[in-house]
């Protein structure tokens, strides 16, 4: 009992000490709240997902709960790795930590872990910090697992955190037909729910297909709101590396899937758009490999464009980037702008038909609403934050 006083008012402190760097003192994710998991996993074999995100203050899920005498009998992880620093698209078969259960990676073979991977797990808690954008992976390797402890009846347990894009939703909804790893659901590209929150409407709304249903616990993120700035105290991925990348996130993804780079392969992944053949040639960035990004688009290649490095983060969706950039590169180059794929990212095979066409923002917003209000009322059953 003594050990867990302390964890808990150790967590306290840390959160105490992240709100002199601007962040609510009082905001204690779903890993904080040791009194309401720990009766429901004690003397159990614990299965975790997590990765380096899956913290409680300063240290490591896994060592919190080992310092209670919690049975971890194996971990499995998402895209990137349990450290976090695997690159994009990186395939991940086997890592390295300093734990003695073993480690299975999600992101390798196999996306939903079988029947024997399972084997003698008794309860799954998930704790991996999301930041609320589509086609962000996380989500989609929580589904699996969801699926997979539905069929072998293991109970799910999901920690949750805030969302850094607190509770706005924006952009197009995911058609059934370009459904992906990059976006398995019906939601839109900013659906304004944590982790949490999409596990409920996930379960609820039928989504693990087939009839499945997964006994889910949320234990909830106390003294945040949608409303509650919250600054990432841990790069959720390499590429998205602070504040301003993860604003831009939802704006510039979609630039993956076009002839341009967004400065994987830099210092500011996410925080620049170019080309070699862009017009305006008073920025320039060359793309090389490093740890986040092994093969970088455009490679070697000086590109011009546009730097939004230093400014400051605003946590909406801009369509305005893709738009511009797309006009700009007009006559540029024989290469067509948009690259296999884009249909995934947008969610739509429509988006790419509007921008070619001459659309304007104001348009191709309006060319959403009705699926925007149609979600609206789905995810009003899930909220646990107003």
């Amino acid at each position: 009992m003594r050990r867990f006083y302390f964890l808990w008012v150790f967590g306290v402190f840390f959160c105490s000490c992240t709100a002199q760097q601007g962040q609510s003192e009082d905001i204690l994710p779903g890993a904080y709240q040791l009194n309401e998991y720990l009766p429901l996993i004690q003397g159990k074999k614990v299965g975790l997902l997590v990765n380096h995100s899956s913290r409680v203050g300063t240290s490591h899920l896994v060592d919190t709960l080992q310092s209670l005498d919690v049975r971890i009998l194996k971990a499995f992880t998402p895209e990137h790795g349990f450290s976090g620093t695997k690159a994009d698209g990186e395939i991940i078969n086997n890592e390295e930590t300093p734990y003695d259960f073993e480690v299975i990676s999600l992101y390798g073979s196999s996306k939903e872990p079988s029947r024997e991977q399972l084997e003698g797990v008794n309860v799954m808690i998930f704790d991996i910090q999301d930041v609320g954008i589509r086609f962000y992976t996380y989500p989609s390797t929580m589904t699996y697992m969801m699926r997979a402890c539905a069929k072998y009846k293991i109970p799910f347990i999901v920690l949750d955190r805030p969302n850094p894009h607190g509770g706005y939703v924006d952009g197009p909804v995911m058609r059934d037909e370009h459904k992906s790893f990059i976006g398995m659901h019906p939601v839109p590209l900013v659906h304004g729910l944590t982790i949490g929150e999409m596990a409920m409407m996930i379960n609820d709304e039928g989504w693990l297909e087939n009839g499945l249903y997964c006994d889910l616990t949320v234990v909830a993120v106390r003294n945040w709101t949608h409303a509650t700035p919250y600054s990432l105290p841990v790069a959720p991925s390499p590429n998205l590396p602070n504040d301003l990348a993860i604003a831009l996130y939802p704006s510039l993804g979609f630039f993956e899937r076009t002839i341009a780079s967004v400065g994987r392969g830099t210092e500011h992944p996410f925080q620049v758009i170019g080309h070699p053949d862009y017009p305006d040639k008073s920025f320039s960035f060359t793309p090389t490999p490093n740890e986040g990004s092994k093969y970088p688009p455009l490679e070697g290649e000086k590109c011009f464009g546009v730097s939004l490095v230093g400014s400051q983060p605003k946590y909406e969706f801009n369509l305005s980037y893709l738009i511009d950039f797309y006009q700009k590169m007009k006559g540029q180059t024989d290469k067509p702008f948009f690259t296999k794929g884009f249909e995934h990212h947008a969610g739509n095979t429509l988006l790419q038909q509007q921008i070619e066409a001459g659309w304007t923002e104001d348009r191709i917003r309006a060319s959403w609403q009705e699926e925007l209000s149609a979600f609206h009322k789905i995810r009003n059953k899930y909220l646990l934050y107003e």
